[in-house]
């Protein structure tokens, strides 16, 4: 009762629709499992491109704990090297219909493209994670809208200039939130991101970490993204394979300051850094 008394003050819907999925809000936190079928992301890039591999590794983080499994077929790391939408396509929709079949929790698809989005749901996705927020490609709202897919839009930025850091965040997520309403998306079918990682510098990062509560203005669910991500290696110097406690640190402090849905790599461990915290921050 008192998480949805909570909720109805800060606005936040009391649930995220999905497809046929309904996940309450407020209860506890979500884990996102991260599923690349990519040759170059920056963490796990080539140890999931065939589609049995992927499959087992889905499979994998839901007995671990996960609510939604993320499929991307396309890099987002700094520097990445664009794939065109059939080429993305090819990679992540065998193994979403793959998926489809073996696991009953939502599966999103990490895709700014709104062609590879409307094949990933037609093979069996709920929810669409738009790294460009619904802003860059003009068709992406219309195809989650007659789906009934839930998005996540996220901020991103080609530069690293801001007059007003969260200010800025807030005004582009806004922007996202006025588009997917237009497009007849309610607010019970958005989650919105504020980028970490992307667009921003190491202390635009730990500035967004520490400020976060300040997106309950956009009254929807908040996912944060940190796994094991440079705003762990540049401030703990270690690499990649080595950023365990401190996404779990990231991972923490999001949840005690909002964060609804935490997209992460290492599923067991922060699962259990998930509970733990909620444990302590939703009485």
């Amino acid at each position: 009762m008192v998480n949805t008394i909570n909720n109805q003050i800060k606005g936040k819907p009391e649930y995220f629709q999905c497809g046929k999925y309904k996940l309450p809000i407020g209860e506890r936190t979500y884990i996102m499992g991260i599923l690349n079928v990519t040759p170059d992301s920056f963490s796990d890039g080539g140890k999931y491109t065939d589609i049995d591999s992927a499959v087992k590794r889905a499979i994998e983080m839901v007995e671990n704990g996960a609510d939604i499994i993320d499929v991307g077929g396309e890099s987002t790391r700094p520097g990445y090297q664009p794939v065109d939408p059939l080429s993305e396509m090819n990679r992540v929709v065998p193994v979403i219909e793959r998926l489809a079949k073996e696991i009953n929790v939502p599966i999103s698809v990490d895709t700014s493209k709104a062609a590879v989005a409307e094949k990933a749901i037609m093979a069996g996705v709920s929810i669409v994670n738009d790294v460009w927020g619904m802003q860059r490609d003009k068709n992406m709202a219309e195809v989650v809208s007659k789906t009934g897919a839930g998005v996540v839009v996220m901020h991103n930025s080609h530069s690293e200039e801001y007059t007003d850091l969260m200010g800025d965040i807030i005004k582009f997520l806004k922007e996202s939130i006025r588009i997917a309403g237009n497009a007849g998306i309610h607010r019970e079918r958005v989650v919105v991101d504020p980028g970490i990682g992307f667009g921003k510098t190491l202390q635009h990062n730990l500035e967004v970490m520490r400020r976060l509560k300040e997106l309950d203005c956009l009254n929807v669910p908040v996912l944060i993204g940190t796994s094991r991500k440079s705003l762990i290696g540049n401030v703990l110097n270690l690499p990649v394979n080595e950023r365990l406690e401190g996404t779990a640190a990231t991972v923490a402090l999001g949840i005690a300051n909002g964060a609804d849905i935490v997209r992460v790599h290492d599923v067991k461990e922060m699962t259990r850094v998930a509970r733990m915290t909620d444990a302590i921050v939703r009485t």
